[in-house]
């Protein structure tokens, strides 16, 4: 956790959590995660952000809300997202520095609470939400990218068995004493349209740990290429579940 609080300190300070201009077409998707917030929320509403990043993705939706609270352990991804707060002109938004693990807000304060990509406290997250309110989260399944993480032998979950970190989360959720939690998956194919489009996403995430302090890690990338190239462009795959959950 060290080594990622680092890694998103470091990519905060370049483009926060903003893949706008990486050109990448996928087939599969079946699912928007805001969208499916923003289905749930109401103009009364008011809303916790787990894991915001840039905040670029909940100030497409701040409009759906009466208020909306974005947090980040990461100091940098905060300071970003609120410079795209200022940017935005949006009046119903705050970004707080804050671990997921210890929320600071009072109990039964959130109508709605959304975690994108990012770690959260069952129990937390329960405390926090309003009765009959609804948690949603998005993760990334183990097999996601799994040609990438085969070319390379290491990467983000490499090895673990698929389904994992979901049946995790869905178990710790009835436990916090949430009495309806859906799940919902897809693997989607994904093609980069360039390889400098999968070599902004080999360096933003840790989908490929380390990625570029092996010596070999271009070449290897250079043949994952070659081997992966289509006529859509190069081939690897998105998979992702979603949680539903209400208290």
């Amino acid at each position: 956790m060290i080594e990622y609080d680092s890694f998103y300190d470091k990519i905060a300070k370049i483009n926060g959590w903003d893949f706008s201009q990486v050109k990448c077409h996928s087939e599969g998707v079946q699912w928007d995660f805001y969208e499916e917030v923003q289905k749930r929320c109401k103009n009364t509403d008011i809303l916790l952000d787990i894991g915001t990043g840039g905040g670029e993705n909940v100030l497409k939706i701040a409009a759906s809300l009466s208020f909306l609270i974005g947090i980040d352990l990461s100091g940098e991804m905060i300071k970003t997202a609120r410079a795209n707060l200022n940017k935005s002109n949006k009046r119903n938004v705050r970004f707080l520095q804050m671990s997921s693990q210890q929320l600071q807000f009072p109990d039964s304060f959130f109508d709605i609470i959304s975690c994108r990509h990012a770690p959260f406290n069952a129990a937390e997250v329960a405390r926090v939400l309003k009765k009959g309110g609804t948690f949603l989260t998005q993760q990334v399944s183990e097999d996601d990218k799994v040609n990438l993480k085969e070319a390379f032998g290491r990467g983000q979950s490499f090895e673990e068995i698929d389904g994992t970190l979901k049946n995790k989360y869905i178990q710790e959720l009835q436990y916090a004493g949430f009495s309806k939690v859906h799940s919902y998956e897809y693997n989607a194919v994904e093609y980069y349209q360039r390889p400098e489009d999968l070599l902004f996403l080999l360096t933003h995430t840790p989908v490929i740990s380390n990625f570029g302090h092996n010596e070999q890690d271009y070449t290897i990338l250079d043949q994952f290429i070659k081997n992966n190239q289509t006529d859509k462009g190069i081939q690897t795959n998105s998979k992702r579940f979603m949680i539903i959950a209400n208290n």
